[in-house]
């Protein structure tokens, strides 16, 4: 099932000719992609553009129709989405999928127990080796919430937290499954522009602290703008756009996707 890329030193995603049908609804087509190891790139589109499909694709919650989707060298198509998370992709949503009734250290501490080293067994018979690890895992949540900062509300329900907060937790606990490649969708939506100039640096400071490569969706332009290294702009499925984010907001192609035709030569 595996596909060995040559070039293991190469970069951390390559996705080539990759295609996503909907019985005739064509969603996404042809789309080639790339990130180096380290880098920090955006996917920028309209509403429906297929932006979210691609993130789908990549984690395996879409098998693609046609296309490859090399991590590492590894070509992940037809895994399952908990094996890709395996692998090294994590991933937050657009919309924050946070247990709300539960605390901030046991969001994070979810993320730990497939590594757990416990079994069914133990964990009915709640005997030491199962007290023991559980510890464990407290303890590494303990630690991974002081990086972040979340340390002191660590046993606040995640309902209750302002929506900034709930950012940096899902964010945490993507990480927490040890990611080489994190996949940021929307997470500046619903954030006032002080959470936004705080979610720009919390992005700069994880990539530099976990050694990441990012790839993010975003509606707001001036975030994309300023923290995007490389952007790929998506309409109808298609790419029409690729470059820095100065060569993506002078191009005729994206300001008339984004506001219509002619607006490029509006004063």
């Amino acid at each position: 099932m595996t596909n060995e890329v040559p070039n293991q030193a190469g970069p951390t995603l390559r996705i080539t000719g990759l295609s996503k049908y909907f019985g005739g609804l064509r969603a996404v087509h042809d789309l080639n992609l790339e990130i180096p190891k380290g880098g920090l790139s955006g996917l920028i589109g309209p509403n429906g553009a297929g932006k979210t499909t691609v993130f789908n694709m990549i984690t395996g919650v879409y098998q693609p129709s046609t296309g490859h989707i090399y991590f590492q060298g590894n070509d992940v198509v037809g895994y399952e989405p908990y094996e890709i998370t395996q692998m090294g992709i994590g991933r937050t949503f657009q919309n924050i999928r946070l247990f709300p009734n539960l605390s901030v250290i046991d969001n994070v501490r979810i993320a730990y127990h497939p590594h757990s080293g416990y079994g069914f067994t133990d964990s009915i018979l709640h005997n030491k080796k199962y007290d023991a690890k559980e510890k464990e895992l407290t303890e590494q949540a303990q630690d991974f919430l002081g990086i972040f900062k979340l340390e002191p509300i660590q046993n606040e329900l995640a309902v209750n937290l302002p929506y900034g907060e709930q950012r940096r937790v899902e964010i945490a606990r993507a990480l927490a499954c040890n990611p080489r490649l994190l996949l940021l969708d929307e997470p500046a939506a619903g954030m006032n522009p002080s959470e936004i100039v705080q979610l720009m640096e919390l992005i700069h400071f994880i990539r530099e602290r976990f050694d990441l490569t990012i790839l993010l969706i975003e509606h707001q332009m001036r975030f994309v703008m300023g923290i995007c290294e490389h952007i790929t702009v998506l309409d109808f499925g298609e790419t029409i756009a690729e470059g820095t984010p100065k060569e993506i907001q002078a191009n005729p192609k994206v300001i008339e996707a984004y506001l219509g035709k002619g607006a490029q030569h509006a004063a």
